[in-house]
Protein backbone atom coordinates (compact mmCIF):
# COMPACT_ATOMS: atom_id res chain seq x y z
CA UNK A 1 0.00 0.00 0.00
CA UNK A 2 2.86 2.41 0.72
CA UNK A 3 4.21 2.26 -2.89
CA UNK A 4 0.71 3.02 -4.16
CA UNK A 5 0.58 6.07 -1.90
CA UNK A 6 3.89 7.26 -3.32
CA UNK A 7 2.48 7.03 -6.85
CA UNK A 8 -0.71 8.75 -5.71
CA UNK A 9 1.13 11.88 -4.65
CA UNK A 10 3.02 12.39 -7.90
CA UNK A 11 2.84 15.86 -9.37
CA UNK A 12 -0.14 15.56 -11.68
CA UNK A 13 0.76 18.08 -14.35
CA UNK A 14 4.23 16.86 -15.29
CA UNK A 15 5.06 16.97 -18.97
CA UNK A 16 6.13 13.95 -20.97
CA UNK A 17 9.51 12.87 -19.58
CA UNK A 18 12.02 10.53 -21.22
CA UNK A 19 14.69 9.52 -18.68
CA UNK A 20 18.29 9.74 -19.84
CA UNK A 21 19.55 6.52 -21.41
CA UNK A 22 16.07 5.12 -22.07
CA UNK A 23 14.85 4.11 -25.54
CA UNK A 24 11.61 5.22 -27.12
CA UNK A 25 8.93 2.88 -28.45
CA UNK A 26 6.48 4.29 -31.00
CA UNK A 27 3.07 2.89 -31.87
CA UNK A 28 2.44 1.43 -35.34
CA UNK A 29 0.92 4.72 -36.58
CA UNK A 30 3.96 6.72 -35.38
CA UNK A 31 1.56 8.96 -33.44
CA UNK A 32 2.39 8.11 -29.81
CA UNK A 33 5.43 6.98 -27.86
CA UNK A 34 6.64 5.71 -24.50
CA UNK A 35 10.14 5.26 -23.16
CA UNK A 36 11.52 2.09 -21.59
CA UNK A 37 14.83 1.32 -19.84
CA UNK A 38 17.79 0.56 -22.11
CA UNK A 39 17.81 -3.12 -21.09
CA UNK A 40 14.29 -3.65 -22.52
CA UNK A 41 14.01 -5.01 -26.08
CA UNK A 42 11.62 -4.21 -28.93
CA UNK A 43 8.84 -6.80 -29.32
CA UNK A 44 7.19 -7.67 -32.62
CA UNK A 45 7.69 -6.38 -36.13
CA UNK A 46 5.36 -3.38 -36.12
CA UNK A 47 6.66 -1.54 -33.07
CA UNK A 48 4.47 -0.42 -30.24
CA UNK A 49 5.82 -2.85 -27.65
CA UNK A 50 8.93 -3.65 -25.63
CA UNK A 51 9.75 -6.47 -23.22
CA UNK A 52 12.04 -6.95 -20.25
CA UNK A 53 13.79 -10.35 -20.39
CA UNK A 54 10.71 -12.06 -21.93
CA UNK A 55 6.98 -11.40 -22.29
CA UNK A 56 6.19 -13.21 -19.05
CA UNK A 57 8.47 -10.87 -17.04
CA UNK A 58 7.28 -7.53 -18.45
CA UNK A 59 5.75 -6.00 -21.54
CA UNK A 60 4.99 -2.34 -22.21
CA UNK A 61 2.76 -1.29 -25.10
CA UNK A 62 1.77 2.02 -26.67
CA UNK A 63 -1.21 2.66 -28.96
CA UNK A 64 -2.95 5.62 -30.54
CA UNK A 65 -6.66 6.22 -30.96
CA UNK A 66 -7.04 8.86 -33.68
CA UNK A 67 -10.12 11.02 -33.26
CA UNK A 68 -10.83 9.80 -29.73
CA UNK A 69 -11.21 12.79 -27.43
CA UNK A 70 -9.28 12.54 -24.17
CA UNK A 71 -11.10 13.13 -20.90
CA UNK A 72 -10.63 12.05 -17.28
CA UNK A 73 -12.59 8.97 -16.24
CA UNK A 74 -15.94 9.75 -14.60
CA UNK A 75 -16.77 8.27 -11.19
CA UNK A 76 -19.26 5.90 -12.84
CA UNK A 77 -16.64 4.70 -15.36
CA UNK A 78 -14.14 4.12 -12.54
CA UNK A 79 -16.76 2.01 -10.74
CA UNK A 80 -17.55 0.12 -13.96
CA UNK A 81 -13.83 -0.61 -14.48
CA UNK A 82 -13.56 -1.52 -10.76
CA UNK A 83 -10.60 0.79 -10.15
CA UNK A 84 -9.99 1.10 -6.40
CA UNK A 85 -9.46 4.70 -5.27
CA UNK A 86 -6.00 3.88 -3.90
CA UNK A 87 -4.98 2.52 -7.36
CA UNK A 88 -6.07 5.62 -9.32
CA UNK A 89 -2.79 7.55 -9.33
CA UNK A 90 -3.86 10.36 -11.66
CA UNK A 91 -7.14 11.27 -13.32
CA UNK A 92 -6.77 14.77 -14.72
CA UNK A 93 -7.26 16.55 -18.06
CA UNK A 94 -3.52 15.85 -18.67
CA UNK A 95 -3.24 12.15 -17.77
CA UNK A 96 -5.06 9.03 -16.59
CA UNK A 97 -2.86 6.53 -14.72
CA UNK A 98 -4.11 3.61 -12.67
CA UNK A 99 -3.31 0.05 -11.64
CA UNK A 100 -5.72 -2.52 -13.08
CA UNK A 101 -4.36 -5.64 -11.40
CA UNK A 102 -2.35 -6.03 -8.21
CA UNK A 103 0.08 -8.93 -7.89
CA UNK A 104 -0.71 -11.44 -5.17
CA UNK A 105 2.59 -13.35 -5.50
CA UNK A 106 5.97 -13.08 -7.21
CA UNK A 107 4.62 -15.07 -10.18
CA UNK A 108 1.47 -12.94 -10.48
CA UNK A 109 1.75 -9.77 -12.62
CA UNK A 110 0.83 -6.19 -11.88
CA UNK A 111 -1.01 -4.41 -14.68
CA UNK A 112 -1.11 -0.64 -15.24
CA UNK A 113 -2.93 1.57 -17.77
CA UNK A 114 -2.26 5.18 -18.68
CA UNK A 115 -3.51 7.65 -21.29
CA UNK A 116 -2.79 11.22 -22.36
CA UNK A 117 -4.07 13.59 -25.03
CA UNK A 118 -2.38 13.04 -28.41
CA UNK A 119 -2.00 15.40 -31.36
CA UNK A 120 -5.11 14.05 -33.11
CA UNK A 121 -6.70 11.78 -30.50
CA UNK A 122 -5.60 9.82 -27.45
CA UNK A 123 -2.32 8.05 -26.65
CA UNK A 124 -2.56 4.98 -24.41
CA UNK A 125 -0.05 2.71 -22.74
CA UNK A 126 -0.10 -0.48 -20.72
CA UNK A 127 2.48 -2.27 -18.61
CA UNK A 128 2.09 -5.86 -17.44
CA UNK A 129 4.97 -6.91 -15.21
CA UNK A 130 6.02 -9.25 -12.45
CA UNK A 131 6.74 -7.59 -9.09
CA UNK A 132 10.52 -7.59 -9.76
CA UNK A 133 9.89 -4.64 -12.11
CA UNK A 134 9.64 -1.77 -9.66
CA UNK A 135 6.76 0.67 -9.45
CA UNK A 136 9.33 3.43 -10.03
CA UNK A 137 10.14 1.96 -13.47
CA UNK A 138 6.43 1.66 -14.29
CA UNK A 139 5.84 5.25 -13.15
CA UNK A 140 8.63 6.52 -15.43
CA UNK A 141 7.20 4.58 -18.38
CA UNK A 142 3.74 6.05 -17.67
CA UNK A 143 5.11 9.59 -17.40
CA UNK A 144 6.95 9.18 -20.71
CA UNK A 145 3.75 8.57 -22.69
CA UNK A 146 2.94 11.29 -25.19
CA UNK A 147 2.67 12.24 -28.84
CA UNK A 148 5.57 10.89 -30.91
CA UNK A 149 8.39 13.31 -31.47
CA UNK A 150 8.96 14.26 -35.08
CA UNK A 151 12.14 12.77 -36.43
CA UNK A 152 14.43 15.37 -37.97
CA UNK A 153 15.06 15.17 -41.70
CA UNK A 154 18.43 13.68 -42.59
CA UNK A 155 21.23 16.09 -43.40
CA UNK A 156 21.94 16.28 -47.12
Amino acid sequence: MVPALILLFLPSLRAQTVPAGWRTVTDSRKACQIAVPADWSPYGDNGGAAIFQDVSTAIATVTSQPGQDFAPLSESMQRLLEIPKDRMFENTPKRIFYQEQVSKSKEDPNTYSFSVPGKTGTCSGHVRSLPNVTEEVVRKIALSLGPAKATPAPNL
